[in-house]
């Protein structure tokens, strides 16, 4: 008598299992990926500010559509027919910076409680790690705020991966030809 091996039987079941299997290593291999492609910070940086390359602490927030910095002592004028500011901003260091900065535009806002206040965009570079981009930045009084400078989801889209629990996980570090 001769006993012969029988191939095993594939079952429905089995393949769904494979099939799950399979979509499950492929998801997990898609995200790794593009958290590998981003740089990972956490939700208070220390960020340099162009032009000048100035360093100051920046709140990371990623429910913010837009970024806005602690504006001192801000002067309105004009120059050539277009609108420009002058303002002031303090580095880590305790050190007063003043920028010269044509207005991109102006906006509205809303604040929490509802009221609208007027702000001035200027546009500015911005140096997270090795990251670096320009992007629109409203002024106003962040005096009552701990960091000078909001950093919103225009600015980090596509660009960084943010752990709430991490501080400080980055120093700029971008090679950008300053045109001060």
């Amino acid at each position: 008598m001769t006993l012969t091996a029988q191939p095993p039987q594939i079952t429905s079941k089995t393949l769904r299992s494979v099939l799950k299997f399979f979509t499950s290593c492929t998801f997990i291999m898609c995200i790794s990926t593009t958290a590998i492609a981003k740089e990972m910070i956490g939700w208070v940086e220390n960020v340099g500010v162009y032009p000048g390359k100035v360093v100051i602490k920046a709140k990371i927030d990623s429910g913010a559509d837009s970024s806005s910095i602690n504006s001192k002592s801000s002067t309105l004028y004009n120059r050539s027919g277009e609108q420009w500011v002058k303002f002031s901003i303090t580095d880590i260091h305790g050190n007063l910076v003043t920028f010269d900065k044509k207005i991109v535009r102006n906006v509205k806002v809303k604040r929490n409680f509802g009221e609208k206040q007027k702000r001035a965009v200027v546009r500015m570079g911005i140096c997270i790690g090795n990251q670096y981009g320009e992007t629109n930045i409203s002024l106003i009084d962040r005096s009552e705020f701990n960091y000078n400078l909001l950093i919103g989801r225009n600015f980090l889209q596509g660009k960084f991966v943010i752990d709430p629990s991490l501080t400080f996980m980055s120093k700029p570090q971008c090679s950008v030809i300053d045109p001060k």
